[in-house]
């Protein structure tokens, strides 16, 4: 059953939702909200919270955390939300008035990365052509959010490990350090204590980091909540493209909630705006099929073979995202890269190194 246009027109989308994007972070916790919700005050609910008793408990631990202003790590899968917390702890907090900056420490290069953290005086480098604050020192009495920290280039996590320790950055070309009052919080897919036994993250640094360590759960650990998702989701779209609000059958609504979302929240509300855009009833997503050889043996010994027939299940399972992709199979993204290129090409890759 499609779903069909009330008084829809392409462009009251923009003007009703300038922001658009997902999981609108302007949140402040509302305990005792009917229907478990986070919201806006004196506005709408923007984003579900749902009723596991998880959830429930990261809540608590992030209003203590804003109250005594400590540093808090924020793990979790790709999609579960893990910025829109670190949003929520800076607007419970009493530094909700100050700036809030996020970082992708992703994106850092170690080159450029110390200047835009910690900021530089006129003349430090070439190029430089007046002095910067830098990222800790523009977010004075705020929070930084520090966004895939696993990804840091290990060259920067002692430095900041002493402006964790010390409160304090050095700017390049700088001899004396300037003290900083900034609340860090931080977040990473990865297991951080996996990282530190294998010695590519800091192992000071992980401990200095989970002051309060918050593990959000997957969406599939806590199904009870996809019900509420479903009908925010479906009201704040159907709102933004002026459409009926879809409401599932009871057969839908166990097909989503048997669904095991590998990109959590996110792809929910994902599947379910693409819906509305097509005007279409709402549908779980195609399962990649899996072909177990049968007595656990493999389908074949060409290692060539085998080794593009992983490379396309990984990509597969991604939905085309290759840094996730390289990390299910274990490889450096730009051994992915290289990989991909010789499948192009058709040709042998090093075998040693892949």
């Amino acid at each position: 059953m499609a779903i069909r246009p009330l008084t829809f027109r392409a462009g009251d989308s923009a003007v009703r939702d300038p922001r658009g994007g997902s999981l609108d972070p302007a949140v402040v916790a509302e305990p005792a909200s009917p229907g478990n919700r986070i919201t806006t005050p004196g506005g709408p609910s923007n984003w579900v919270l749902g009723s596991n008793a998880a959830m429930r408990r990261i809540a608590k631990s992030i209003e203590r955390a804003a109250e005594v202003e400590c540093t808090v790590l924020v793990c979790g899968e790709t999609g579960t939300g893990k910025e829109l917390w670190a949003r929520l702890l800076h607007r419970s907090g009493p530094r909700a008035s100050k700036a809030f900056v996020p970082v992708n420490c992703a994106a850092l290069t170690p080159t450029l990365a110390e200047s835009q953290l910690f900021g530089h005086e006129k003349g430090a480098f070439t190029g430089a052509a007046g002095r910067s604050l830098g990222i800790f020192r523009a977010a004075q009495g705020g929070v930084v959010f520090l966004d895939e920290i696993g990804e840091m280039p290990q060259e920067l996590q002692p430095k900041l490990l002493r402006v964790l320790q010390q409160r304090e950055v050095i700017p390049v070309g700088a001899t004396e350090p300037v003290p900083i009052d900034v609340q860090i919080v931080a977040a990473t897919n990865r297991d951080l204590e996996q990282e530190a036994e294998k010695g590519t993250f800091r192992e000071d640094l992980y401990y200095r980091l989970n002051m309060i360590e918050l593990k959000v759960p997957p969406l599939r650990e806590r199904t009870e909540d996809i019900p509420h998702f479903i009908e925010f989701f479906s009201k704040k779209f159907a709102d933004r493209y002026r459409l009926p609000v879809w409401v599932p059958s009871g057969e839908a609504l166990a097909e989503f909630c048997a669904f095991p979302w590998p990109g959590n929240v996110r792809q929910l509300e994902h599947t379910i705006e693409q819906a509305y855009v097509l005007q279409t009833e709402p549908k779980v997503p195609t399962r990649t099929a899996v072909r177990a050889p049968a007595a656990g043996r493999l389908p074949c010994l060409d290692l060539a073979k085998l080794r593009e027939q992983a490379i396309k299940e990984a990509l597969e399972i991604t939905r085309g995202h290759k840094a996730q992709a390289a990390k299910l199979l274990g490889v450096h993204a730009n051994t992915m890269t290289r990989l991909l290129k010789e499948l192009e090409a058709g040709g042998p890759a090093d075998d040693a190194e892949a």
